[in-house]
């Protein structure tokens, strides 16, 4: 996606009186664009001073994304030259959008640059030249092989470097030392031990390494996918988001925090950036909920836990959910079925406290005269939805695979954007858009290429299955300790990585050792990936949080716990769906799914009144504790559990409704 910060406006859409809008509630685009640099290394980009140099990259961009377009319908070259072609290319255009270093010309594109690019090609050509002879000779490489390894491996540290920052090629680094000098370590973690010669020509002459599968999803469905969502936001898909958040939401209470809540996570659920994302609609909702009434730190926190969770929020789930199928050898429909319900829990829980601390400090939404009229938004940008309907028919129902669907979902998103004038897209906005998949895939391409290293010392040395051993170990004497053990672990590993690298490395060293322990794969992974998701907001290394913060002025680390009292439900589900999977619809039938949906959306309720201390009326602390164990006991499925949740709910309803009548009579 479009890591810059889109401009929205509530006014964009007529509204009841014709008011002008109000742009000095809006963050201005370059303080919004110099937060989301701070925070998000990846946007921290060139702008090119050479008008030729920035024609002929726009170009390559666009000429990057019709290659995955086309032969996505019409089929890749063989495995590894198609993998290290985009793995190849990913890097080029990285090094020309990222800098060296902060003292680097943002302008200019240097000498160790274009050097750095030309090895980039050089590492394919080698592999195109002479294929049959780097698959013949994997397991026993000749020099020329390992010299083509050594230099793959270091362009692809350097190049995470630049555009994710240290965190993931340290770790990468970390595990190739692992690799070689992991025979002199005591204990269970000690392995035989590797040369360099066989680590590189692991990482290079196989798909176990740099070329494995994050690769193969990055240059499948992730690229796709993230060109679907560059063309959706060209249409107008964020401004018809936030327009139409405010037409059903903005004159609620606490309306603009709502606003917040419903944009972000849409939004999010395409874009997969939780940092561009917070960036994107806070520069917008976080002023209107300052001027509400909100707290800074509450009202960064509202947008950056809303953005965070937009990758847990079918159908797209920023692109994750494509290698979690892949893991699991499952279709993607099936993964955004489990994916729902836990997703739908987070954002209510982030609606109700939202609800709870305007109804606790009387704030009130904006007067309906400064919004739009959802009929007038639905009218002018409504077939918006059309694309996404026919992406969800495309994976449930066509029995198509999923790379021919995104290619139809594609150009069914262009053809439906020309049904009206002010989504229209020509062959301008088309090449832009198509430029803009490309450049928005280095990121995740470029992080994906380093994962395979952590990927492949972990196959090569066994890390992975003694780490499992291990938390398998764990699992005998507690099962709950384990899963402690492994939250811990992945919002660890999770701090300062993107969400899909995060995702990947959690899923490898974690969530294997999960399954092993009956619990269901799906649950497994999905245990995974949530807490690698709320590294994003958990101090100390909270990007949202702190990149929301940035927007409101806020205490960073304050906003930070803020953000994670908001998605305390998040924390919760995870627990829970691995103790009772019918809350991600395994094996159940579909009235037993909708008892436990509703017990579940009733215990996130209590959950929300436990901590914001407000039902009614403003609750002792005895009783948040009695909400809070009620709230358990309806999430959890077993039907007596539901029973004696539900007498708490009756009990704390009937206490709460008595104290909040005896308010006026003490007032009087």
């Amino acid at each position: 996606m479009d890591h810059k910060a889109e401009e929205i406006n509530i006014e964009s859409g007529p509204t009841q009186d014709g008011a002008d809008s109000e742009p000095a509630l809006a963050v201005e685009g370059a303080n919004a664009q110099e937060i989301l640099e701070k925070f998000d290394k990846e946007s921290s980009t060139r702008t090119l001073s050479n008008a030729l140099l920035t024609k002929v990259f726009f170009w390559l961009c666009v000429a990057v994304s019709l290659y995955h377009f086309v032969t996505s319908f019409y089929g890749t070259p063989v495995v590894l030259k198609h993998r290290s072609l985009h793995v190849a290319v990913m890097m080029c255009l990285g090094f020309v959008m990222y800098p060296f270093g902060k003292k680097s010309s943002r302008q200019k594109v240097s000498l160790c640059d274009w050097a750095l690019i030309a090895l980039s090609i050089a590492v394919p050509v080698y592999v195109w030249v002479d294929y049959l002879g780097v698959i013949d000779r994997a397991g026993n490489p000749n020099v020329p092989d390992m010299i083509a390894a050594t230099i793959l491996v270091l362009l692809v540290l350097e190049s995470t470097r630049r555009i994710t920052g240290w965190a993931l090629p340290i770790l990468g680094l970390v595990f190739i030392t692992y690799g070689l000098y992991g025979r002199n370590l005591p204990g269970i973690f000690a392995h035989r031990g590797y040369t360099w010669m066989q680590l590189s020509n692991h990482f290079f002459a196989n798909t176990e390494g740099i070329y494995g599968s994050s690769v193969s999803v990055s240059a499948s469905y992730i690229f796709l996918f993230i060109l679907f969502g560059a063309v959706m936001v060209k249409s107008g898909m964020g401004g018809f988001f936030n327009d139409i958040a405010m037409a059903w939401a903005g004159h609620t209470k606490g309306g603009p925090a709502k606003v917040s809540v419903i944009a972000s996570g849409l939004l999010g659920s395409i874009n997969g950036s939780a940092v561009a994302n917070v960036v994107t609609t806070g520069a917008f909702t976080i002023p209107l909920m300052k001027k509400t009434g909100y707290t800074k730190e509450f009202a960064g926190a509202v947008e950056a836990s809303a953005s965070v969770g937009g990758q847990l929020l079918p159908p797209v789930m920023g692109a994750a959910a494509f290698i979690m199928a892949e893991n699991l050898g499952v279709r993607y429909s099936v993964i955004i079925v489990h994916a729902a319900i836990p997703a739908l829990l987070y954002y209510l829980g982030i609606l109700i406290q939202v609800q709870l601390r305007a109804a606790k400090n009387g704030l009130s939404g904006l007067p309906k005269n400064q919004l739009p009229r959802a009929w007038d938004v639905l009218r002018a940008k409504g077939h918006l939805v059309l694309p996404i309907a026919f992406l969800l028919y495309m994976l449930f129902f066509s029995g198509t695979t999923i790379l021919y669907s995104a290619v139809a979902t594609i150009v069914v998103t262009i053809v439906v954007a020309c049904l009206k004038k002010v989504t229209r897209m020509n062959f301008w906005d088309i090449c832009v858009s198509f430029a803009e998949g490309a450049r928005s895939t280095v990121p995740v391409a470029v992080a994906c290429a380093c994962v395979g290293i952590i990927v492949g010392v972990s196959s090569k040395t066994g890390f992975g299955l003694t780490m499992a051993n291990t938390i398998i170990s764990l699992g005998e004497q507690s099962l709950l300790f384990t899963l402690v053990f492994t939250m811990v672990t992945c919002m660890i590993l999770g701090m300062g990585l993107p969400s899909i690298p995060a995702y990947i490395i959690t899923a490898t060293i974690a969530a294997p050792a999960l399954s092993k322990l009956n619990i269901p794969p799906i649950a497994s992974h999905m245990f995974a990936f949530y807490f690698a998701m709320f590294a994003n907001l958990t101090p100390p290394v909270a990007l949202a949080a702190f990149a929301a913060a940035g927007l409101s002025g806020g205490d960073p680390m304050k906003t930070g716990f803020a953000s994670v009292k908001l998605a305390i439900a998040g924390f919760i589900v995870p627990y829970m769906f691995v103790y009772c999977p019918e809350l991600l619809l395994i094996d159940t039938s579909l009235l037993v799914g909708i008892r436990v949906a509703i017990g579940a959306s009733v215990g996130v309720l209590m959950i929300g009144a436990a901590v914001e201390g407000y039902l009614f009326t403003k609750m002792h602390a005895a009783l948040r504790l009695v909400s809070f164990a009620g709230a358990l006991c309806l999430i959890d499925s077993d039907f007596y559990t539901d029973l004696v949740g539900v007498v708490i709910l009756v009990v704390l309803l009937a206490i709460q409704h008595f104290l909040a009548k005896q308010e006026p009579a003490k007032g009087a």
